[in-house]
């Protein structure tokens, strides 16, 4: 892993930059008397997990055999006008 190391001087004073290099991707090694005391890591981005059925209360289907009835002519015809 390639990190930067800088001194607890120069991450006083250019903080603000080194969080924003963090945040970018990148590992800074913070050092104290030239050794390792700290490290600044840009944070792991959390998703959301997903949840079944957070719809089924919100949404509702028609019965499937509605759902699978074959569509008029005209809504077929108009479908392959957009694909085109």
């Amino acid at each position: 892993m390639d990190e930067r190391v800088v001194n607890v001087h120069e991450a006083k004073t250019h903080f603000s930059r080194l969080i924003d290099a963090a945040h970018d991707g990148e590992t800074i090694l913070v050092a104290k008397g030239g050794k390792p005391w700290a490290r600044l890591v840009p944070l792991e981005l959390s998703h959301p997990r997903r949840q079944a059925g957070v719809l089924a209360t919100s949404v509702t289907l028609p019965p499937p055999e509605v759902m699978l009835e074959a569509l008029p002519d005209e809504e077929l015809d108009a479908l392959e006008q957009l694909l085109l």
